[in-house]
């Protein structure tokens, strides 16, 4: 199953390393069923020892945990999945290495990059950034909800929009064909972890029976 509200992660957020673990632990305690670490500025043997430390909290949530880019990570603390970017190993190549006992997600900001996601083996894409976000400017310009939509149309493995989503847009988003949403800040940098989850998931199901009637 893939993950519908798919927190990533971002430790500088934070002044403690304590901190971060808390707020990714309350996050799954208010339903987060899915983690992806992206720390890429860590020295291997520190993103090792972290996967470890959230691997630990994800199995008592019974949540699953996605390695942004490192294969050898996600295979060393048996993670449920690898996410990709566009400069990591092609998943088609992942594939070969995990065989059907991970899922793959891919980073993708256009259509053609979708495509090639879904024909390569990926399970599901992220797709943006749909808003303007500090974390993904070097990509440049917003994509838009119209991208999002084009993409719907020709993309059959789910969709998770990302970048600049919020309780604002979340609905625009999922009226645009996203099948879930990817967040940082507007989680891990809420007043109110547990509320702002709480009334993530209540839009995702009211999306998902709107679309169980149509």
């Amino acid at each position: 199953m893939f993950p519908k509200l798919y927190l990533i992660t971002d430790r500088k957020l934070f002044f403690t390393e304590n901190a971060f673990l808390y707020s990714i632990e309350r996050a799954l305690k208010a339903g987060v069923t899915a983690i992806q670490l992206r720390e890429k500025d860590l020295p291997i043997r520190d993103y090792l020892r972290l996967a470890y430390q959230i691997k630990s909290i994800t199995e008592y949530y019974r949540a699953k945990l996605f390695i942004n880019d490192r294969v050898d990570v996600a295979l060393s603390v048996g993670a449920s999945g690898v996410h990709l970017a566009q400069t990591s190993i092609p998943p088609h190549a992942v594939r070969k290495i995990v065989k059907k006992n991970m899922l793959i997600g891919v980073s993708t900001h256009s259509l053609d990059e979708a495509k090639i996601a879904q024909t390569e083996s990926a399970d599901f894409i992220t797709f943006g950034p749909i808003f303007k976000t500090p974390s993904k400017l070097k990509y440049g310009d917003p994509v838009g909800l119209n991208s999002l939509k084009e993409v719907r149309q020709f993309i059959t493995i789910p969709i998770l929009a990302i970048g600049g989503i919020d309780l604002t847009n979340i609905n625009e988003v999922l009226s645009a064909g996203a099948n879930g949403v990817a967040v940082i800040r507007s989680i891990l940098s809420a007043e109110n972890i547990e509320d702002t989850v709480s009334k993530f998931i209540y839009r995702l199901e009211k999306n998902d029976d709107k679309n169980s009637v149509c």
